[in-house]
């Protein structure tokens, strides 16, 4: 049986449902997303071909390099989205799931870059930037 998952932002404007098993979560500490979210970018991937968007419209895309778009609701603010030029899969951020997902931290990524007033509590491994394997800004 194909597991399904859905979610919304904040105020409902933005809804989703995915198929199929998803990635384990990876957060990353860079500035780029700690300032997006107020700490760090939590997501999991999804084929594009693996999932359904309600309210489209309401999305709200923004180029925060050269590499890749990140995707918000334009009407609550919630960040939803981040996307990398030219690939297949949208990364979506594992708090806009609903519950319960079955997610967990796979990796912590840029952790050289992280906040000074959080630790690392789990025991995922941590990476100072990207991971082997792993398509971030700047990778080629």
């Amino acid at each position: 049986m194909t597991e399904i998952h859905t979610g919304s932002c904040l105020c409902g404007a933005v809804r989703f449902r995915t198929r199929g098993k998803l990635r384990d979560v990876i957060a990353c500490h860079c500035s780029q997303c700690r300032k997006q979210t107020g700490l760090y970018y939590a997501a999991t991937n999804v084929q594009i071909s693996d999932i359904e968007l309600e309210g489209e419209e309401n999305i709200t895309w923004f180029r925060a390099s050269d590499f890749a778009r990140r995707g918000f609701c334009r009407t609550c603010g919630s960040a939803l989205f981040w996307q990398a030029d030219k690939e297949d899969y949208l990364s979506v951020l594992a708090g806009s799931f609903d519950q319960p997902t079955g997610l967990r931290v796979g990796k912590h990524i840029f952790c050289a870059d992280k906040a000074d007033f959080y630790g690392l509590p789990d025991d995922a491994p941590h990476y100072a930037q990207g991971s082997p394997g792993l398509v971030v800004a700047g990778s080629s």
